[in-house]
């Protein structure tokens, strides 16, 4: 039998130091593993993994840790320090988030809520969906850079121009680009277009403005990587 593929340096380096944030964490407030393992509704053995760094955890057992911990998730993570000099911090091979919103207050609270934590993967903000297209296909102001595939897409439903279910139509009928996961954010749960947009297969939905915490929830069902580095300027 092969063995497993080694995880990437970054990733190891990473894991070092959530484990490290968490075990201090978890003295600070006088808890056994046990305990914590308890709080949190996890294995005793998956909480010593994740304090000796040999753990690569899920957004949803960082939301656990986090409650466990008496915090906020975005609390937790920004307890973690990452030196803006690591391997991996937000470089090469980091995968790119696409946020497609035309409301620069929105579209800057978004922004926020991702640096607030320290995730270094870069966020492109396009201001309408005929600009995120273009990025998508590598195709005007976009085609220096080529096709791009980002690991998710955040989609405002509210576009001037081609309306957020219209970009969402064409992007399920382009054979390389319908699998990228969607989450639609919108300013109501309430709004009847969501209905036409789980039809079309987006993940979820978020109500703006959004919220790292949301964003964590429905995470585990997307097949994402997150980069934690220094926060950018």
């Amino acid at each position: 039998m092969s063995a497993p593929p080694e995880a990437p340096v970054a990733d190891i380096d990473l894991q070092a130091w959530l484990g490290e944030t968490v075990k201090a964490l978890r003295r600070r407030l006088g808890l056994t593993q046990e305990e914590l393992a308890w709080r949190a509704n996890l294995h005793r053995t998956y909480i010593a993994d994740i304090e000796r760094g040999a753990r690569n955890v899920t957004l949803r057992s960082i939301e656990s840790l986090a409650k466990a911990l008496e915090m906020s998730v975005g609390e937790l993570l920004s307890n973690v320090s990452v030196p803006a000099s690591r391997p991996g911090a937000g470089g090469e091979g980091t995968q790119d988030i696409l946020l497609v919103e035309d409301n620069a207050t929105d579209a800057a609270l978004t922004l926020r809520a991702f640096r607030l934590v320290k995730v270094a993967n870069p966020l492109r903000v396009m201001p309408h969906a005929e600009a995120a297209w273009e990025y998508l296909m590598g195709k005007g102001a976009s085609s220096q850079a080529g096709p791009q595939r980002p690991a998710i897409i955040l989609l405002d439903l509210n576009l001037p121009g081609i309306s957020g279910v219209e970009f969402l139509r064409r992007l399920k009928l382009e054979p390389t680009l319908r699998d990228i996961p969607v989450i639609v954010l919108t300013v109501s749960r309430h709004d009847q277009v969501i209905i036409e947009c789980s039809r079309l297969g987006v993940v979820n939905y978020i109500v703006k403005p959004l919220k790292f915490e949301d964003f964590v929830r429905i995470s585990p069902r997307l097949n994402l990587r997150l980069t934690l580095g220094a926060p950018r300027p």
